[in-house]
């Protein structure tokens, strides 16, 4: 089989390896659909903490496709299942995993691998993080599954009551999730970046008004006069990570508010707060990360049904073989979201 793998900083190559055998309490999915992260475009470029163990190592995480091959013990799943696959699972036995904080696990198992034509979906993930569905939801549309669990997880942290108020940092793939999240919970959503035309996407999608960093002047002036009579956000949401956007995000919040940073920065980067504000304020700042077996459910629930959808997220479909006009060296920014079509 082909399999996109990654090699080292901007070198990516379409592999030939054999096709593995599922084993017990496994299951070999012939990829129908992968779609690319903003994760996966950091990880091109520098590697990634958490998800390169070895190299080459296998690339990509945003999957679905058909169940080819079923290992010994399995029960739930049959050959020709349609299934999206969450690439991760917790150990449910650790000091976290006992606290119910899944994404916390001391041995959180990542699985990469989706920009191939097939993978081995480990017994863990079988058992934890893998689901049917149905076949009114195309392959591309439910490798969403993934990225909407990070924003669910995200959202419910900030606890949304209808009605609120909140501030968007990032126009990219996530924050096209944020827009219609906050559409169904009743919130009214206010998005700060720095491309127009993601901006207007946004507002297009339903945001109550867009602000560009880059072209508007006294951009969080502008932005707190939309939240609150000019007092800010009941709500932040930081989906950029960058330690400038983190910073930016406290500005925007109203005293008592909440603030989530969403978006992960480089490991080693610091920030600088306003300690008046946090204190006097009472703003409440918290991070979040990746998702849990319990939020990846919801999301194929929620993208089965239609209430979210893929509408102005992906953009374009290429093969495997197509690699290279997806992953280009030198890439100053990246697209919302492709389909990759092995």
């Amino acid at each position: 089989m082909k399999a996109l793998r990654w090699h080292g900083p901007e070198d990516v190559r379409l592999d030939e390896l054999a096709i593995p055998e599922p084993s017990l309490g496994e299951v070999l999915v012939k990829i129908g659909a992968a779609t690319t992260c903003g994760t996966d475009f950091k990880t091109f470029k520098r590697g990634h903490p958490r998800l390169i163990k070895e190299i080459p190592a296998n690339f990509g995480h945003e999957m679905a496709g058909v169940i080819e091959k079923c290992g010994e013990g399995v029960e739930n799943f049959q050959e020709g299942d349609r299934v999206v696959i969450g690439n991760s699972a917790p150990c449910k036995k650790c000091f976290y995993c006992k606290k119910q904080e899944f994404s916390l696990c001391e041995d959180l198992f990542f699985l990469n691998g989706a920009y191939a034509e097939y993978i081995q979906v480990p017994q863990r993930i079988v058992e934890a993080n893998l689901h049917k569905i149905p076949s009114s939801l195309s392959f591309s549309q439910a490798a969403l599954s993934e990225p909407l669990a990070c924003v669910l997880h995200a959202f419910e942290k900030l606890n949304p009551q209808k009605g609120e108020q909140l501030a968007l940092l990032g126009a990219g793939p996530m924050g096209v999730l944020f827009v219609q999240l906050a559409k169904l919970y009743g919130v009214s959503l206010v998005a700060l970046g720095r491309d127009r035309s993601k901006l207007e996407n946004l507002k297009n999608l339903g945001a109550k008004e867009v602000v560009s960093l880059t072209e508007d002047e006294d951009a969080v002036l502008l932005a707190k006069s939309f939240l609150n009579e000019g007092r800010g956000a009941d709500m932040v949401i930081e989906a950029v990570g960058l330690p400038e956007t983190w910073e930016l995000a406290t500005q925007l919040a109203r005293p008592g508010g909440r603030v989530c940073f969403y978006g992960g920065c480089q490991k080693g980067s610091q920030v600088q707060l306003d300690t008046y504000a946090l204190h006097y304020q009472e703003l409440k700042l918290f991070g979040v990360f990746h998702h849990t077996p319990h939020y990846f459910a919801r999301a194929v629930q929620l993208l089965s049904e239609k209430k979210i959808c893929a509408e102005g997220l992906i953009v374009g479909e290429y093969s495997l073989g197509e690699y290279q006009k997806v992953f280009q060296k030198g890439l100053k920014s990246h697209p919302l979201k492709y389909a990759i079509i092995p």
